[in-house]
C-alpha cells in the first residue's frame, strides 16, 4: 500500500521477473495500522484482487498453494494480508494457504506492532493451514554469521563482486546496520527450497500439501519452525559444503533455525526433512536413526517423520537441507508477543488510533489476545506430557 516499495523492485535488477500488470498499489500506506490495512485497504481493494488472483490461477495446471508472505509488525502485512488469508478461503476453499509470517524482534522500531501481530495472529489461528514463523532478530543474527565467515575469508571461492545482493545492502552492510535484502534472501531461500520437488525432478518428491497432511495432526497447531543447512544469502557465495551428516544435525540446531527457538529441548508433534542434490534414500534413514534417541516426539507419534528427496541442488552447492517441524518451541515467541501486547493494552496506549476506523471495537483486541492464550494453552498441554513414559500415557478407548 505505498507505491514507493513496489516502484523500488520495478526500477530494480529483478523487474523483469514480475508482471506489472499484476501489482497493485496504493500511494499513502496503513500508517502501521493494522486496522486500516485489514478494514480500510481489504474493503477497498478486495475486488482487484480477486480479479488478478483469479487471473492468475487461471494459468495453473495443478493449483496447490497460495503463498503469503508478509510482515507481522506493521500495518499492510498484518492488517491486509491476514485480509487476504479470508478472501482466499472463501474464494479458493480447497487450496492450502501457506504462510511466511516475519515477526518483530524485541527491538523493533514500531511501537504499535504488538497490537498489529496479535490482531493477525487470530487471522492466521483461523483461516491458514500452515504458518511459518520467522523472527527478524534470528534472520540479522544469521546474516552476522555468514558476514563473519566471508570477512574471515573461509569461503571456497570468492564472491562476484556485482552481485543482486551485494551491490546494494547486502552481506558488507556494516554489522550494525540490518541488511534487509540478504535478510530477505534467506527467506527466498526457504521457499525454493519448499517448491523444489514442484520444480525439479526427484526420486522421493514431496507436494506441498503433503506438507499440511504429515506436519499438522491439529487444525489449530499449524505453526512449523524452520531450519536451513548450509546458511547462504547468495547462490555465489562459495560457503565450504558441510559434511552431510553435520548438515543433519546442524538442521536440528538452534543457530540454524528461522525464529529464536530450540527444538532439541522441545517436543515434536511431527518433522519433515526435504534434501536437495545428491543424496540417497539410506543417507536420509541413516541421519534419522542417528538423531532419533535425542529429539522426542509426542507419544502417539514417534515415526513422524516426513521426507522428500529433490535431485537438484541449489546454484552453487552440493545439497542442502529445508527442515520443516512441528515443534512446541514456537510457545516462548508467541508469550513474550503477548506480554508485549499486554504492557500497551494495560495503558490502553495508541488505542484511539484503531477504535477511530470504523468496524473496530474494543471487542477485537480482547479476542485476539483470548486467541492467542488458547493457542498457548494447547502447547501447555502437549508440553506437559514430555516427562510422561511413553508406555503409561493414556490411551482413548475404542468401541468394537
Amino acid at each position: 500500500m505505498e507505491e514507493g516499495v513496489v516502484n523500488e523492485i520495478l526500477q530494480g535488477p529483478l523487474r523483469d521477473v514480475f508482471d506489472s500488470k499484476q501489482l497493485i498499489t496504493d500511494i499513502s500506506g496503513s500508517g502501521n495500522n493494522w486496522a486500516v490495512g485489514h478494514k480500510v485497504f481489504g474493503s477497498l481493494y478486495q475486488e482487484k484482487i480477486l480479479e488478478k488472483l483469479r487471473k492468475s490461477a487461471e494459468h495453473c495446471d495443478c493449483l496447490q498453494c497460495f503463498f503469503i508472505i508478509h510482515s507481522m509488525g506493521g500495518g499492510t502485512g498484518s492488517g491486509l494480508g491476514t485480509f487476504l488469508l479470508k478472501v482466499l478461503e472463501d474464494e479458493f476453499p480447497e487450496v492450502y494457504r501457506f504462510v511466511t509470517s516475519i515477526y518483530p524482534s524485541g527491538e523493533d522500531d514500531v511501537i504499535t506492532s504488538p497490537y498489529n501481530s496479535i490482531l493477525a495472529m487470530k487471522e492466521l489461528n483461523e483461516h491458514a493451514d500452515c504458518v511459518l514463523p520467522i523472527d527478524n532478530q534470528s534472520l540479522f543474527d544469521i546474516i552476522s554469521k555468514i558476514d563473519l565467515m566471508v570477512n574471515s575469508g573461509k569461503l571456497g571461492a570468492a564472491i562476484k563482486p556485482k552481485s543482486l545482493v551485494t551491490s546494494s545492502t547486502g552481506v558488507f552492510k556494516k554489522r550494525q546496520e540490518k541488511p534487509f535484502d540478504a535478510m530477505n534472501n534467506i527467506v527466498a531461500n526457504l521457499l525454493l527450497n519448499l517448491t523444489s520437488s514442484a520444480r525439479f525432478e526427484g526420486s522421493l518428491n514431496m507436494d506441498l500439501n503433503e506438507i499440511s497432511m504429515n506436519l499438522v495432526p491439529f487444525p489449530q497447531l499449524h505453526y512449523l519452525v524452520s531450519s536451513l543447512t548450509p546458511l547462504y544469502t547468495l547462490a555465489d557465495v562459495n560457503i565450504p559444503p558441510r559434511r552431510l551428516d553435520q548438515m543433519f544435525s546442524d538442521a536440528f540446531s538452534k543457530d540454524h533455525q528461522l525464529i529464536r527457538a530450540d527444538p532439541r529441548h522441545s517436543l515434536y508433534l511431527a518433522c519433515a526433512l526435504m534434501v536437495r542434490g545428491n543424496v540417497q534414500i539410506s543417507d536420509l534413514r541413516r541421519n534419522i536413526e542417528r538423531l532419533k534417541p535425542s529429539l522426542q516426539f509426542v507419544s502417539w507419534n514417534q515415526e513422524g517423520w516426513k521426507t522428500s528427496l529433490c535431485s537438484v541442488p541449489p546454484v552453487g552447492h552440493s545439497h542442502s537441507l529445508l527442515a520443516l517441524a512441528n515443534n512446541t518451541c514456537v510457545k516462548p515467541t508467541f508469550i513474550e508477543l503477548r506480554e508485549r501486547f499486554l504492557r500497551l493494552y494495560k495503558k490502553k496506549a495508541h488505542l484511539h488510533h484503531y477504535l477511530q476506523i470504523e468496524g473496530m471495537e474494543e471487542s477485537c483486541f480482547t479476542e485476539a489476545v483470548s486467541s492467542l492464550s488458547a493457542l498457548i494453552q494447547e502447547y501447555n498441554q502437549l508440553d506437559a506430557t514430555k516427562s510422561m513414559p511413553v508406555e503409561d500415557l493414556p490411551r482413548l478407548n475404542v468401541a468394537m
